[in-house]
């Protein structure tokens, strides 16, 4: 009696193990799915477009970066010299 216990309970500790490896591995095919485009053709939307920045124009795209960097991400520039 012992021993069938032991037996079901490994089949069935056996069975959950292998149940974790029947999952179906999820791939993109394509279908619907739209891929996106380089950050500096922006979105059709001049609405929220920072002024003089020119979509579609990558070297305007790179001079807003740095100048978004430089003065309105960089504390130290921001807060001045405080000291």
């Amino acid at each position: 009696m012992m021993r069938r216990l032991t037996l079901s309970a490994a089949i069935a500790a056996s069975l959950l193990a292998l149940a974790a490896c029947g999952e179906k591995p999820q791939e993109v095919n394509g279908a619907g799915v739209k891929q996106d485009n380089a950050p500096y053709q922006g979105v059709g939307s001049s609405q929220y477009a920072n002024t003089g920045w020119k979509a579609g124009d990558k070297g305007s795209w790179e001079q807003q970066l740095k100048a978004r960097a430089q003065y309105g991400q960089n504390d130290y520039t921001r807060m001045g010299n405080s000291k």
